[in-house]
């Protein structure tokens, strides 16, 4: 197997074959991301990708989940993702599923045809980041798409079969935006209605305009009490019936796992317990991404 630079992949495809079919991140300009950074996008050779799964038949016994890297499979053309999807089908009729990461612009690009193709062909989820449901966040961390956007094409993926898995990240407006950020991201959500929801914490990364804010005191960074504050916010408007929700990375001070909405008293029931008591968060020493 031949990877080029860091390889990046969602907390879940831990298990995963993973080959990449694009080089870097086709936006990349996202002020609080510091991956990709070492690298252009680019579009890998399609010959490389079809050597590499044939090796990893040589290597592997049995592989029932393949995820394909960097970040944003989408923007390849159609026939390239169908001949990836058909060689992967013969090489693991023992694969069971095929992600990716997905942009809104790599979406927007894909037919309905051609989605419903590629999930028939095995792509049964993509995951996307939201970031957040406020448009003055997103703009201030250069995502690239105001939210209706981000909902469209989350909905666009769905209506087409394919399951969406998005995230978003409590802290990312700052004080100022707190209230706003958590309100709207919610009903983000609650308008694309994901099979799953994850939630990172903010963490600042070196090299990265977002750094350069908190060192010029441009940005402040949440407390713990309001980052709590955030959650309760989000979670009190979250209504999207059969969401899997998940605030359970590394770099959250607080775990809460659950479905929506049946577990949502339960997980606000956790939050007003840490409120209560601090010491039930991970300290911050133990934060990672």
């Amino acid at each position: 197997m031949r990877y080029y630079g860091s390889v990046y992949r969602p907390p879940s495809e831990a298990r995963s074959l993973i080959v990449q079919v694009t080089y870097g991140c086709s936006h990349n300009t996202c002020a609080f991301c510091s991956m990709y950074k070492e690298k252009r996008f680019a579009l890998r050779p399609l010959e490389e990708i079809l050597e590499d799964f044939h090796t990893a038949r040589e290597l592997y016994r049995h592989v029932e989940k393949v995820f394909l890297a960097d970040g944003d499979a989408l923007v390849r053309k159609a026939a390239e993702l169908y001949a990836i999807l058909d060689l992967i089908r013969e090489l693991f009729p023992e694969c069971r599923q095929v992600t990716c990461y997905a942009s809104p612009s790599s979406i927007r690009i894909r037919t309905e045809e051609e989605l419903r193709t590629l999930r028939e062909k095995g792509l049964v989820m993509v995951y996307m980041g939201l970031e957040s449901g406020c448009d003055a966040v997103l703009a201030k961390m250069r995502k690239g798409h105001p939210a209706a956007e981000i909902i469209a094409m989350g909905r666009k993926v769905r209506e087409c079969g394919i399951a969406l898995s998005v995230t978003a990240i409590t802290g990312l407006g700052g004080p100022e935006l707190l209230e706003r950020h958590a309100i709207e991201t919610a009903e983000a959500f609650n308008a694309m209605n994901p099979e799953y929801i994850g939630m990172l914490t903010l963490m600042v990364e070196r090299e990265t305009p977002l750094y350069d804010w908190v060192q010029s005191g441009e940005f402040q960074l949440l407390t713990q009490p309001q980052v709590l504050e955030e959650t309760r916010l989000m979670m009190e408007r979250l209504d999207s019936p059969g969401s899997v929700f998940r605030m359970n990375h590394a770099s959250n001070y607080l775990v809460l796992r659950g479905t929506l909405n049946q577990d949502k008293a339960a997980m606000l029931a956790e939050i007003d317990r840490a409120e209560h008591d601090l010491s039930r968060l991970r300290p911050e020493s133990w934060r990672g991404l």
